[in-house]
């Protein structure tokens, strides 16, 4: 599973226009599933991104976690971060997971991510045409990939 992180003063998701979530200052998610990901890249990912220490402490140093800043969370499930592009100059997704087994791990991931962090996730609704806007704060964004764990 792979996540792009943003640290976000605030940020939400539209569908058709009408807001579906929202959160102030906390962490937007942008969540693929990759094709053969399996419930431990989701458990695994849930934690990471629940200690991720992206927040300034007393010093301006990056050592707090959304959980310490008591942030909000928005995940959004975005397929197209499993884009290849390495021949031509349209996109493959081959590698993103069918629906079918993209879903319950997305779900895994939320569930996992509520339990980990103590407060509810605003998200999207999977496969919809989704708007989201944001302010990234910093910036900062950062990538996680369950499949480089090193």
């Amino acid at each position: 599973m792979r996540c792009v992180i943003q640290r976000v003063s605030r940020a939400a998701v539209a569908i058709d226009g009408v807001e579906r979530g929202a959160i102030g200052r906390g962490l937007m998610l942008l969540v693929g599933v990759e094709e053969g990901d399996a419930a431990a890249d989701a458990d695994w990912l849930a934690e990471k991104v629940a200690r991720m220490r992206v927040f300034p402490d007393d010093e301006g140093k990056m050592n707090r976690s959304v959980v310490d800043v008591d942030g909000g969370l928005l995940a959004v499930s975005q397929f197209t971060l499993l884009a290849s592009t390495q021949r031509g100059n349209r996109p493959g997704f081959a590698r993103a997971a069918r629906p079918e087994e993209a879903v319950p791990l997305y779900e895994r991931f939320l569930a996992a991510l509520e339990r980990e962090s103590g407060r509810p996730v605003a998200r999207g609704v999977f496969a919809a045409d989704m708007q989201v806007s944001l302010v990234n704060d910093g910036p900062v964004t950062i990538l996680v990939d369950s499949r480089r764990r090193e």
